[in-house]
């Protein structure tokens, strides 16, 4: 079953339905098709050829890297993909391997990735031979790690800025062409970058691993020195040029002797600016560069002194202007100089005493090898101190978290004359191998072992054994016998030579060394090596003689004689470490360093020796491909599990991913790491042979399990806070469409509200003189003003505002209406007109035909100034007339059916400024001085409406005078409609049927964490509960235990038909459910028929529950003996403990201030909410007592401390003990009534009035308060 993007919830097909199929896209056919296969775990065939078939087809077809599981294989194409662009980079950028097709970037991303989700250290190991690609891909992974380690901080650039720039600067002092490569690596670098918590580079740590100095006197034919010789000769400024005598190339013997000044596709005076800038990023000063030129151009003119025999077998310096020069740039006096390269002081010792001082004169052959160390010497400590100096410069900003260390070193190197430096080069890579085996090999099985895994063991070469002949001190090793060569026959490199040559001999007994005269072979894992054993010792002992330490220490510039601070001592007996040494600690160093991190492997291959980008050598590929043990990493990989980790780890990584191990993000497995482990690798879904639990491990079989554990980690927290964003939209929908009902409902009935009042002022108006009609005093008819929707844009509105010209004036009132129009020689006759009040005025606006057009046109305008009464008849009819001032037009007669609504508003408008004269006449101005009246008569015949003829209008009966709209008339009943805009989540999220909503787990902490980081709830702790008292004889024997009440189920019935999805339960109408759980989000869970499932509320009523029987009554208890005769106010005295009852342990309970008032008896009920009237607390006097009224008038509480009296015979009734009046002859006051603090205090209590008692019922604390002073006055 799939896991769904919905909060990982497992969703099925729906059974029944066509399964949906997607639809084929005819581009697939266009696709690049794969060449070979991407992984070589895929192979049908292991061996050698058909790997070396698979990297052909993919080399050939441009894809140059190829997995086998997590290691990658790269196969130098010798030429630019354009594969390693920002955008290429940006594809693999939070992606794991099997997202992308094979690449550097890959392998960098998931350094990355596990450094900062595991918090592991992590290293990237790139071995191969010269020319592989080691160098690119190590410059390509820091490309990548610098571009997706992010940091907005100015420190954190200016560490990926250093860190890129260290790969020009070490280039050039670095590299060198050699037969194999333009660029080959001669020394080893192992860049280690530091992180902080959040993944942001904040330093960076270089160190150096032998490098091959011997390269700086002398080179291979074809080959070249050092790049940075060749850059420096070719783009010097002038004015280095005239400071150092600084001169092409091809001037100085360093840089041609190998007959090559210039190599295809390096242009050195770009790479001399590139090296400028970097050191300028790396933060060399201006003096610091001037310094390291000065070094290079001592180096380039010691390579041109030369020297001639002279007659007695001495030597001469040829031209002694270049070692004055020499002398001029270290300042030295240039005799010292001379004297250095040309002799030697030897002292002889006798016993253990200090002999003679002799100056021994050298040969040429002897002075030429003094001035060829000292400029190995110079060049080698300058490449160091570069070093040192950058490590200075990136050095760690804030404390580092973790650590990405990439190594690029030399690859393994077999030519015809190979020598000291090829010994060393080797020896490293056959530790690298060692790493490899020991990680990918030896110690995968030694832990399958361990760990009690099932697993097939897998043969391969450990080659533990080439490492001890070289390393080994007992049995002494290769570099042991010639640290014992060096000490025997120090003075003479020949006789050292041949000491070594002795001693190889007892070396023989090991199957991978084997002796030949002044050779010896070693068999690495890599091939046969045939090395020459001649100047073998003279180089490990790597050492200046004692005159040329002294020229550097005479020297006057301070960087010299910073270069050489480490001068060994020459009163010192020990012996100074030789070559050799120096590269076992260092290989030593790197092996723990790589061991302490989590590897991650490049397996560069060499494609041809000719550096062309098509030629494929098969043959030195397969060798290779065996040499590199890809066959058995293969085989290994297909056999093993690609990831393993301890319980905790794993515990700690994807406790997310089960519900039994956390809830919102807590842990809270209360079993051991192992359990948990187990049990989260169960919940999410994964197969069982897929892994396997250890003793202290899990292991996983193959990656792409680890990186879908990995996507459904990432996506769980995109999961909760889509669920969260997801019900907060639901709860806002939901909280909207409430708003809008209830905006609904109020505008509805606010503007009701409004209406009415309006409606009620016209009653007002009228006073109750007219008679009213019938469907004016409708409940639903209301005072709606702009009828003709004048204000709107309504096409008879605006024609009619238009004719009036009010512009942006709004209309009051707007009406069909008509107007009684008389005519010379004829009856006056109503006309229809539409009328328009305002603000200002009254506007009538009459309608004509012209042209067959209708034409809308005001005919009079009055200003509400000029009206000074309004009249009308006391009739149900119509009719008004608007008495204005003398006018020339007389007083308009309207007959007009909202005449109630007319004149309220007119009255509105002017402050009730006109008079409304109502009457059984109207009487109006008909011209400005010419009286008219029109007269109202009482016609029963009249059916409809009134009837005008010749001044007078028949009207018929209306509703009285005094009368007034009808009431609101009910609703119907309207359907409830659910809320269904905003439907809430589900509690929990249930997808299947019957799962209820699991209370939240306590946090646990993690294993291997300590529990203080880990929130937890303090345990409460019961009181003490006392002991009960043993009962006295009058005390009550305890009533029996009730039975034990049946559980009530809450019963609902189905409102409406309602069709269930997953997780809910479909009803329909009238269905009777049983409650099983509430929630506030509008779902609850019921039961039916045995199944479970949500709905909503709103469809469900309750069902009432059905009448109980009576429960049987109980036998009272038997009654205790009579007490002894005692006045009735003992039993208000305090009882002494050993007569009270057995303690009752009481809980105390703390005020809810939100609580509602409950009904102590029926219809007794505090109306403000307060105790009851019994129930107060009395006021505390100040002898103590607990009571300001005597005890006698107090009804008796069934929490007092003393059973009542018997009731067998009846006391005659005693008069209670009056108490004496206090001062003042009145009673003390009552206390006020208390009531529950109500929620916002702070503010000041308000004053409490005596609460009412509801009508028609009794106030009982009014009369609990009469009798208690009626009993005291007595």
């Amino acid at each position: 079953m799939a896991i769904s993007k919905k909060a990982g919830k497992k969703t099925a097909p729906k059974s029944g339905g066509a399964t949906k199929v997607a639809k084929a896209d005819w581009k697939e056919g266009f696709k690049k098709k794969q060449a070979g296969v991407s992984d070589m775990t895929l192979l049908t065939t292991i061996d050698d050829n058909n790997i070396n078939g698979n990297l052909q087809k993919r080399w050939t077809s441009g894809e140059i890297y190829t997995y086998i599981g997590g290691v990658l294989i790269s196969v130098n194409p010798f030429k630019d993909l354009g594969i390693y662009t920002d955008e290429t980079l940006q594809k693999y950028k939070g992606k794991n391997r099997l997202e992308v097709p094979p690449h550097v970037f890959s392998i960098a991303e998931s350094a990355y990735y596990n450094m900062n989700a595991y918090h592991e250290n992590q290293c990237v190991i790139i071995s191969g031979e010269s020319g592989a690609g080691k160098t690119e891909a190590a410059k390509r992974i820091m490309q990548y790690i610098a571009a997706v380690s992010g940091g907005e901080d100015g420190s954190i650039q200016e560490i990926k800025d250093m860190v890129l720039a260290t790969n020009p600067l070490l280039e050039s002092f670095g590299c060198a062409k050699t037969l194999r490569n333009n660029n080959s690596s001669r020394h080893g670098k192992y860049l280690e970058i530091m992180f902080n918590t959040h993944g942001e580079p904040i330093g960076a740590q270089i160190t150096n691993y032998l490098l091959e100095k011997g390269r700086v006197v002398g080179q291979l034919e074809n080959e070249r020195n050092f790049h940075i010789f060749y850059q420096f000769t070719k783009a010097a400024s002038d004015e280095q040029r005239e400071q150092f005598g600084l001169q092409g190339p091809e001037t100085y013997n360093y840089t041609t002797r190998s007959k090559c000044l210039d190599v295809q596709d390096i242009n050195d005076s770009n790479d001399y600016a590139d090296t400028l800038n970097a050191m300028r990023i790396i933060g060399l000063s201006d003096e610091e560069q001037n310094e390291i030129f000065r070094m290079l151009a001592v180096i380039l003119w010691l390579g041109n002194v030369a020297f001639e025999e002279m007659d007695d077998g001495n030597s001469a310096i040829s031209d002694t202007g270049i070692t004055d020069f020499i002398a001029y740039l270290i300042e030295v006096d240039p005799a010292m100089v001379q004297k250095a390269l040309t002799s030697r002081v030897v002292e002889t010792q006798r016993g253990g005493r200090r002999g003679s001082v002799y100056d021994v004169p050298l040969n040429p052959a002897q002075a030429t090898a003094g001035r060829d160390a000292l400029a190995k010497a110079i060049y080698n400590n300058l490449f160091e101190w570069i070093v040192s100096r950058i490590n200075v410069s990136m050095k760690a900003r804030s404390a580092s978290a973790q650590v990405i260390g990439i190594l690029d070193i030399f690859g393994f190197e077999i030519f015809e004359d190979n020598s000291f430096e090829q010994l060393c080069i080797n020896y490293v890579n056959e530790k690298l191998q060692q790493i490899f085996i020991e990680l990918t090999l030896k110690t995968e099985q030694e832990e399958y072992v361990r760990e009690q895994i099932k697993w097939t063991p897998i043969k391969y070469f450990n080659n533990k054994i080439v490492c001890d002949l070289i390393e080994e001190r007992k049995p002494p090793g290769i570099f042991a016998a010639l640290n014992d060569a060096c000490a025997t026959a120090h003075a003479d490199p020949a006789a050292a030579d041949n000491s070594f040559v002795q001693r190889t001999a007892m070396l023989s007994s090991n199957a991978h060394f084997e002796a030949r005269g002044s050779q010896f072979l070693v068999r690495h894992y890599a091939g046969d090596v045939m090395y020459n054993i001649v100047g073998m010792t003279d180089k490990n002992k790597d050492a200046l003689v004692k005159d040329l330490f002294d020229l550097v220490g005479s020297s006057g510039n301070q960087f010299l004689q910073t270069l050489f601070s480490d001068r060994p001592d020459p009163s010192s007996k020990k012996r100074p470490p030789t070559a050799g040494d120096r590269i076992k600690a260092s290989a030593g160093a790197l092996v723990d360093n790589l061991m302490k991190a989590q590897p991650s492997y490049i397996r560069t291959i060499k494609p041809n020796q000719n550096r062309s980008p098509s030629e494929y050598d098969t043959k030195a590929i397969l060798h290779q491909i065996k040499y590199l043990g890809l066959q058995e990493n293969i085989r290994v990989r297909r056999a093993g599990f690609a990831y393993r980790n301890t319980f905790e780890k794993m515990v700690e990584r994807f406790y997310l991913l089960s519900p039994s191990t956390s809830y919102a993000g807590e842990y809270t497995w209360q079993g051991d790491a192992k359990s948990g482990c187990e049990q989260i690798l169960k919940d999410t879904g994964i197969a069982k042979d897929e892994w396997q639990m250890g003793v202290t491990k899990a292991f996983i079989k193959n990656p792409e399990t680890l990186f879908a554990l990995e996507t459904m980690r990432d996506r769980y927290w995109h999961n909760m806070a889509a669920r969260i964003q997801r019900a907060w939209r639901n709860y806002w929908r939901y909280k909207n469409e409430c708003a809008r009902r209830i905006q609904r409902f109020w505008k509805n009935n606010k503007e009701a509200l409004e209406y009415a009042k309006v409606r009620d002022y016209g009653h007002q108006v009228l006073a109750g003189r007219k008679e009213r009609r019938r469907y004016s005093l409708l409940s639903y008819r209301r005072f709606l003003g702009d009828y003709l929707d004048v204000n709107g844009k309504n096409i008879v509105g605006s024609d009619l505002r238009s004719a009036c010209g009010l512009g942006t004036e709004q209309a009051t009132f707007s009406s069909k209406v008509q107007i009684l129009v008389s005519k010379f020689g004829r009856s006056s006759k109503l006309s229809p007109r539409f009328l328009v009040v305002t603000a200002k005025a009254v506007y009538i606006v009459a309608t004509s035909q012209k042209d067959g057009q209708i034409q809308t046109s005001l005919e009079r305008k009055i200003p509400l100034v000029t009206i000074k009464s309004i009249s009308m008849s006391n009739l149900r009819d119509d009719w008004l007339a608007l008495n204005c001032n003398a006018s020339e037009e007389g007083d308009p007669i309207l007959h007009c059916y909202f005449k109630t609504e007319l004149t309220a508003n007119l009255l509105t408008l002017t402050q009730a400024s006109i008079s409304v004269l109502i009457g059984p006449s109207i009487e109006y101005a008909k011209k400005k001085d010419k009286k008219a009246q029109i007269q109202f008569v009482r016609d029963e015949t009249i059916a409809k409406d009134d009837l005008y003829k010749s001044h007078v209008v028949h009207v018929p009966s209306g509703e009285p005078p005094s009368s007034t709209s009808r009431p609101a008339a009910r609703r119907k009943p309207g359907i409830v409609r659910p809320i269904t805009q905003g439907k809430l989540l589900r509690a929990g999220g249930p997808s299947d049927k019957g799962k209820t909503s699991r209370p939240k787990p306590a946090a646990q902490p993690l294993p291997g964490k300590s529990a203080q980081f880990t929130a937890v709830r303090p345990t409460p702790v019961a009181p003490p509960k006392s002991a009960p008292s043993p009962p006295t004889r009058n005390s009550v024997p305890p009533p029996p235990p009730p039975p034990p009440k049946e559980p009530e189920v809450e019963l609902y019935k189905a409102k409406f038909a309602f069709e269930g999805q997953e997780g809910e339960i479909s009803l329909k109408k009238d269905d009777t459910v049983e409650l099983v759980e509430k929630d506030d989000n509008g779902w609850w869970l019921v039961r039916k028929d045995g199944q479970e499932g949500w709905a909503p509320n709103n469809y469900l009523e309750l069902v009432p529950p059905k009448p109980k029987a009576a429960p049987a009554a109980r036998s009272p208890p038997p009654r205790p003996p009579p007490p002894p005769s005692a006045p009735l106010a003992v039993f208000a005295a305090p009882v002494p403990a050993s007569a009270s009852k057995p303690t009752v342990s009481v809980r105390s309970l703390a005020a809810d201030a939100s609580a509602k008032p409950v009904a102590v008896f029926p219809g007794l009920v505090p109306s403000n909410g307060s105790a009851a009237p019994w129930k107060k607390p009395a006021a505390v006097s100040a002898n103590g007592s607990s009571s300001s009224t005597p005890a006698s008038s107090r009804p008796s509480s069934s929490l007092g401390v003393k059973p009542p009296p018997p009731v067998a015979t009846k006391p005659k009734p005693v008069p209670p003990p009056v108490a004496s009046k206090p001062s003042g002859g009145k009673p003390p006051p009552k206390p006020p009534i208390p009531t529950a603090p109500r929620a916002g205090a702070g503010a000041a209590p308000p004053k409490i009035s005596k609460p009412s008692a509801p009508a028609g019922q009794m106030d009982l604390a009014a009369a609990l308060a009469k009798r208690a002073q009626k009993i005291a006055d007595e």
